[in-house]
């Protein structure tokens, strides 16, 4: 007979985990952020609100957001007004655009990431699905898998209200799925629409209009599974360990509560200068058993929440102004796409290294770091291996 312990190795994987495909989606309305301002204050009817646009256009300046991509166009939200009040019962509509536009635009980045990977869709054993936009039963991981034509026994896991740091969540689990379950492949989808949380200008909710200064529409999906088979699957980051925080003193620092109005969204503390504060303690935790203490030496993909972490990250961690490039760069092109940006920079990432001649995947760099954050404040902390190219 098998013993146990034989049968249980039987099932692990041999090697780590690896991502083996990136695919990326946006909705194709395109907003410029330089003209976003007159566009959110016309559409929402608060033009009269003068100082309160004064106020919003120095945020959007300062957010070192170029463009973001938006489902939601001038036509829809003139069909739908409650959707522009501040605080209207809108919650039905909103729930009526997500469910349906969360799995499709998921589907795309999906598309595109079984096509890099190359192999038929009927070898993914395994489907995570996030998003912070919308609930539904049965949800948006069922929606997706009859979308794509998954096979039915296909093990889901539905991911709902996390925030912005799940993509590192969503690493982490497919971490353990892949290396846990031999042959094992899993897709990972993170898709976000911001129509949940779109809303008017309040003039004593300042952090509400943080968010409308900041957040985009975006969806990403990876493959990941372990012992790549040669010759066939091209991994590109092994995913080494993964760990999870809450940081301390910070509770209400990112609230976000589903309500009648939709999904509203709450600062009530110094989110940039608790995450510098703390940073450097995950990255011992994580990088000290690999005998790593220089985070220079590192390449890094760290969640842009907005400009400001990412800058007192750099001053804290004496960073060298390329180590968040690849954040900035992101940031810039698409706004803070909640959980699936970290996934949009790992892409970003890894064709950057392709075209500028580096030799791994990493930017030329071995070892990397992977961040997320979000409310708790929670903090994911992934560390990557890149892959020669």
């Amino acid at each position: 007979m098998v013993s146990i312990q034989e049968f249980r190795n039987a099932q692990r994987a041999d090697g780590p985990a690896a991502i083996l495909a990136i695919g990326t989606a946006t909705p194709p309305n395109c907003v410029l952020q330089s003209e976003y301002p007159d566009y959110y204050f016309r559409v929402t009817k608060s033009e009269h609100k003068k100082d309160l646009k004064e106020k919003f256009t120095r945020m959007c300046e300062k957010s070192m957001i170029r463009k973001r991509y938006m489902y939601l166009t001038e036509e829809i939200l003139k069909e739908k007004p409650n959707i522009c009040a501040y605080m209207a019962p809108s919650l039905d509509e909103r729930q009526d655009i997500v469910v349906v536009e969360v799995p499709k635009l998921g589907k795309e980045a999906a598309t595109r990431a079984i096509k890099e990977w190359g192999q038929p869709k009927s070898k993914i054993t395994h489907l995570v699905f996030c998003t912070t936009s919308g609930v539904d039963m049965p949800g948006a991981d069922y929606q997706l898998t009859k979308l794509l034509g998954l096979r039915s026994s296909v093990k889901r896991f539905m991911m709902y209200q996390q925030g912005c740091f799940a993509g590192g969540t969503v690493l982490r689990l497919a971490k353990d799925l892949a290396e846990n379950n031999k042959g094992a492949r899993v897709l990972v989808v993170c898709s976000e629409i911001t129509a949940v949380t779109f809303r008017g200008p309040d003039d004593t909710h300042l952090d509400s209009l943080v968010g409308q200064a900041l957040f985009g529409d975006g969806a990403a999906a990876i493959i990941v599974g372990s012992d790549p088979l040669p010759d066939v699957e091209k991994p590109l980051f092994e995913i080494i360990s993964a760990g999870q925080t809450i940081l301390p003193d910070s509770g209400g620092a990112i609230d976000g509560h589903l309500r009648e109005v939709g999904l509203t969204f709450h600062l009530l503390k110094d989110v940039p200068g608790l995450i510098s504060k703390h940073i450097e303690t995950s990255l011992v935790d994580a990088f000290q058993p690999l005998g790593i203490n220089d985070w220079n030496s590192l390449f890094w993909i760290a969640h842009p929440g907005g400009p400001a972490i990412l800058d007192q990250v750099e001053e804290k961690l004496a960073l060298t102004p390329d180590k968040l490039r690849a954040s900035r760069h992101v940031l810039s092109e698409y706004g803070n796409m909640s959980s699936a940006c970290v996934l949009f920079i790992l892409n970003e990432m890894r064709h950057s290294s392709a075209t500028d001649g580096f030799n791994t995947t990493g930017e030329g760099l071995e070892w990397g770091v992977l961040f997320g954050f979000g409310p708790g404040l929670t903090v994911e902390t992934v560390v990557l291996h890149s892959v020669s190219i």
